[in-house]
């Protein structure tokens, strides 16, 4: 059982020393019984006190790695129902499943188009993680042979399907020193299954039609010694997974029910429409699934679920940011003009993008404004003449320039004056408003 803000309380040093961030050990202790903090956070609790706390101090929901030369897929660690709440830490894992009875070149073919996709979004790379090999034909040979197929052209995290042991343990042997996660255990295999997970080392997926089901087998398994559990609750229905993914996550987060406190994983591959696939994969991403295997591949409905995982498990409290900087955009030279903007990386790609495209060099100086746009950041304070006179005389802009002309966003044009002050030896340009006006500004007015 978890325990109480008192009982915790009675564990700690109890001397108010503040080093945690709260005023008094009983308020970290009400954090910590809420699961809103780590133990570690308290650096002069005693040995034998750490262990008592554990339980209170271990996410609700456990951490699951899945790994493979070098690649890490991670998902669970979570804490909150709602990302406004705190955040949301670990992004669910997309995986294109194959089969084994399809041909070796076939395979090879459609994991190699899922391997080498990658986009740049505002600063990120976005990219499927890993693959799932089902086994269709029940041979072990076949199975063993699909895998070596995706491995030729991939080496990211993997996810075997089949429910039958042996077959499980020929496709096991494929993968050894990885971490990959097996699908996977029902009442009537859960034992060799459970074996094979502890022999290689591997996370193995927990299946039953109900949450009774779900948590006497996640419980019989634990028990068994496998720790690193997955559960599926075998919803294919958007309505009935939406139901019971959001069941597992309030029981395990807020009545900290042990047996449910691991990731779900969710099968959009089902369905037998492309258009239904796409939604129930982002209802997966919306609604608490930590692996999502998706059966169609193409860039055109990838890069949609992509973005919407990433804008969904983005610290609301943590703006995306750049690094501040002179970057350099269609190879400028030393006549071409400076522009301002913040490391905002909205703000950035939208000024980067328009000159981009417009094919016209210049100087982009960004400067820290602590990952604020720039009306929100001049509000704040954080975007102002003299930050952005620092910048100019960190970054050594006036070395890389032969004329002294610096551009700052119309939405500051208040700041002119300021700057004119700041950076005698400069012209002040005042820029338009938005981004896209840009190209049009720069050969009509530089």
């Amino acid at each position: 059982m978890a325990l109480s803000g008192i009982q915790i309380y009675k564990l700690l040093p109890q001397t108010n020393c503040k080093d945690c961030g709260f005023p008094t050990c009983l308020a970290f202790a009400m954090k910590l019984a809420a699961k809103q903090v780590e133990l570690s956070a308290c650096p002069h609790v005693k040995d034998e006190a750490k262990a008592q706390l554990a339980e209170a101090s271990e996410p609700p929901v456990r951490l699951i790695t899945l790994t493979a030369n070098g690649h890490e897929v991670k998902a669970g660690n979570e804490v909150v129902l709602f990302r406004h709440e705190k955040t949301f830490y670990n992004k669910p894992g997309f995986f294109l499943r194959v089969r084994d009875d399809q041909t070796a070149d076939d395979i090879k073919a459609a994991v190699s188009a899922a391997d080498s996709y990658m986009v740049n979004y505002v600063g990120r790379e976005l990219m499927i993680d890993g693959f799932a090999v089902e086994a269709v034909k029940g041979d072990p040979a076949a199975f063993s042979a699909a895998i070596e197929a995706v491995r030729q052209v991939s080496h990211r995290p993997l996810i075997l399907i089949s429910r039958d042991p042996n077959v499980m343990a020929a496709g096991l042997r494929n993968v050894d020193g990885e971490h990959p996660l097996m699908y996977g255990a029902d009442a009537s295999n859960w034992q060799a299954m459970g074996d094979l997970a502890k022999q290689h080392g591997a996370a193995l997926t927990v299946i039953a039609e109900s949450l009774d089901g779900l948590a006497d087998l996640a419980t019989k398994l634990k028990e068994y010694g496998v720790p690193d559990l997955v559960l599926d609750p075998a919803a294919r229905k958007l309505g009935t997974s939406l139901a019971l993914n959001t069941q597992i996550r309030r029981l395990a987060l807020r009545k900290n029910f042990r047996p449910l406190g691991y990731p779900v994983i969710a099968f959009p591959c089902d369905a037998e429409e492309a258009y239904e696939e796409s939604m129930l994969a982002a209802h997966a991403i919306a609604k608490y699934a930590g692996f999502v295997v998706l059966d169609r591949f193409a860039p055109e409905t990838a890069y949609p679920l992509l973005v919407l995982r990433e804008n969904i498990y983005t610290d609301p409290q943590k703006p995306i940011q750049v690094q501040p900087g002179i970057y350099e955009i269609n190879n400028p030279t030393p006549d071409s003009p400076v522009l301002v903007t913040t490391n905002f990386s909205i703000t950035y790609f939208s000024v980067a993008n328009e000159v981009e495209s417009s094919g016209l060099p210049a100087w982009l100086l960004v400067a820290d404004a602590e990952g604020m746009s720039v009306l929100t950041a001049w509000a704040a304070g954080k975007f102002d003449a003299e930050r952005i006179a620092k910048s100019v005389k960190a970054f050594n802009v006036a070395d890389k320039v032969n004329k002294k002309r610096i551009v700052i966003p119309g939405h500051v044009a208040v700041l002119s004056g300021e700057m004119e002050e700041e950076l005698p030896d400069w012209e002040i340009r005042v820029g338009p408003r938005e981004a896209v006006d840009l190209p049009a500004f720069m050969k009509q007015s530089l």
